[in-house]
């Protein structure tokens, strides 16, 4: 593998078509796609200034990096990606992706990043100001993590969840297969028209939770106080510890409570007579 290391480059592809190329302590100022149309590189202390850096790359490894702002758009239409110990500055980043694992990341301007991947495993990271993250992405496994921004996972498919605290209003709307485990989900609106939505362990805020969903269950969550006017067109199957607000016009299946403040039964109403079974088991 060659490596180098110790200069600072910039312009118009300056390390185009490498192949088996390690950087180390290496600066890349303001110019566009550094490392197009590669594979098998390794970036070790390195800074991207510059526009798509890692566009068209199979298999590379970046660690202990820094992505500025002006790097926007780094890694795209790119595969087989292990990141760890790097802070990602830069917006719009990983789209078009399959196979990629982030270790400790921080990515503080993640708006509109993680757009069609595939094959995502995040270990520790944190994001911030992260509208519309992980639109129409699929295979995802996240562990320790961290989010604020709304809009999240919308039109995604598999993913698993734990041991995060999520404040994302409008998140898991059009999703299939989710589960979502030891977690804090924070914002309204949460979960529309998902198929097979899980969550197991959490505790949910935010006003009209989990309306218009098929095939929701839920494990022991709780729920706060604005979580209010639950389940609307719903079909589900749910234990709650503590209380609900209130409950609306849901569709048919169970949902077990401590107690329940509030059951609404209207003229929208679309249940039949017995389709939902409503338990109150005071502790």
């Amino acid at each position: 593998m060659e490596i180098i290391k110790d200069i600072e480059t910039g312009g118009e592809r300056p390390f185009y078509g490498s192949h088996g190329l390690r950087l180390e302590n290496v600066i890349i100022h303001a110019g566009e796609s550094a490392l197009k149309e590669c594979s098998d590189i390794e970036a070790v202390n390195c800074r991207f200034e510059g526009k798509y850096p890692f566009w068209h790359v199979d298999g590379f490894t970046i660690k202990d990096c820094l992505f500025t702002e002006g790097g926007r758009a780094a890694l795209w239409y790119s595969k087989n990606l292990v990141m760890s110990d790097t802070r990602v500055e830069a917006p719009k980043m990983f789209r078009e992706m399959q196979s990629l694992s982030l270790e400790r990341v921080e990515i503080p301007n993640a708006a509109e990043t993680m757009w069609h991947c595939r094959g995502v495993k995040l270990r520790d990271v944190k994001v911030g100001n992260a509208d519309y993250l992980f639109m129409h992405s699929s295979d995802i496994d996240i562990d320790r993590y961290h989010q604020d921004g709304n809009y999240s996972f919308q039109y995604c498919r598999n993913v698993t969840i734990r041991n995060a605290v999520l404040n994302t209003k409008d998140a898991f709307w059009n999703t299939e297969n989710v589960t979502v485990i030891d977690s804090e989900i924070n914002g309204e609106y949460l979960g529309w028209h998902s198929n097979g939505l899980t969550l197991i362990n959490c505790r949910i805020s935010g006003t009209q939770p989990l309306c218009y969903c098929k095939n929701l269950k839920m494990v022991d969550c709780q729920m706060a106080e604005d979580a209010d006017l639950a389940f609307e067109f719903s079909t589900l199957e749910a234990t709650i510890k503590g209380n609900v607000t209130s409950i609306k016009n849901p569709n048919g299946g169970t949902i077990k409570a401590d107690s329940i403040g509030e059951v609404i039964i209207d003229q929208y109403n679309r249940a039949a007579d017995g389709a939902v079974t409503i338990v109150v088991e005071e502790k």
